[in-house]
């Protein structure tokens, strides 16, 4: 499962990355080096578990919008925009 969810997280993080550098946005190669695929906010650790795969569109899901606010980014204590 660890594997899996590795793979995930970094195959976003990629993408994530290739869309701020797209938008013009600065990704500096000192703030990448400090990420890491094993962040565990977005899992779902006690519940039932699908892997039955949606029809997308393409290889990977979307990204969310990076112009919309939403209450994660209001939080005072994270910068905002700040990487979960």
């Amino acid at each position: 499962m660890l594997n899996a969810v590795t793979l995930f997280s970094t195959r976003y993080l990629n993408a994530a990355l290739d869309q701020l550098r797209a938008q013009g946005h600065p990704v500096l190669d000192a703030d990448v080096a400090r990420l890491s695929p094993l962040i565990r906010k977005h899992l779902n650790v006690h519940g039932r578990y699908s892997f039955l795969l949606p029809e997308l569109p393409g290889d990977l899901r979307p990204l969310r919008d990076t112009n919309t606010v939403d209450d994660d980014d209001a939080c005072p204590t994270k910068p905002p925009n700040a990487w979960r």
